[in-house]
């Protein structure tokens, strides 16, 4: 049995530390019986009471036109993480955002991924009482597995997606060696 898919590899494990923020994945047909899966579901209880918070934040101060003061530092853009026998494929969904600023790098075993979504000439006659749009530099880190092909990795950019292509290569055969075992 091959338990290298029970257990998926931790690609958010150095953006989890000071690197970055975590996104929790929201899987509503997932139903959870376990107390991990309870845990999880109070971690995105609590994503969720931080994320009204924000909004709540951003409409208080929209009517003294403090513009994007709100907003700065926390656009990060989502992702997906996904594999096949081939390859694996990372989706960041970053409308509005030009591929000239954006970059991937790869430093050991670790991808990082920024940009910067400019905002739009400020319209200086205009008093804003919503703001939902966000604006701002990112960075999202990755670790990649130990079957990544860092050197064949692809990327395109395509109606405000990017797609990162990253191919698997094989790893050498674990050298098993079997002892009998004598009776005596």
């Amino acid at each position: 049995m091959n338990f290298s898919k029970l257990a998926p590899w931790n690609w958010f494990k150095d953006e989890e530390s000071n690197k970055g923020e975590v996104s929790p994945v929201k899987n509503n047909n997932q139903v959870s019986t376990n107390s991990a899966g309870s845990l999880l579901d109070i971690h995105r209880e609590f994503d969720s009471l931080f994320h009204s918070l924000r909004q709540n934040i951003e409409h208080s101060f929209a009517p003294f036109n403090l513009g994007n003061i709100a907003n700065e530092g926390w656009f990060k853009p989502s992702l997906d993480v996904a594999t096949s026998d081939n390859e694996y494929t990372v989706k960041l969904e970053i409308p509005g955002v030009e591929a000239k600023d954006m970059q991937i790098e790869i430093d050991g075993d670790t991808m990082i991924i920024k940009g910067e979504k400019k905002q739009e000439s400020e319209e200086k006659n205009k008093d804003f009482y919503r703001i939902e749009r966000s604006y701002g530099s990112f960075q999202r880190v990755l670790n990649l597995p130990q079957d990544a092909d860092v050197d064949k990795i692809e990327s395109t950019h395509k109606d405000g997606v990017l797609t990162i292509n990253i191919p698997k290569k094989s790893l050498p055969k674990s050298d098993t060696k079997r002892i009998e075992i004598k009776s005596k």
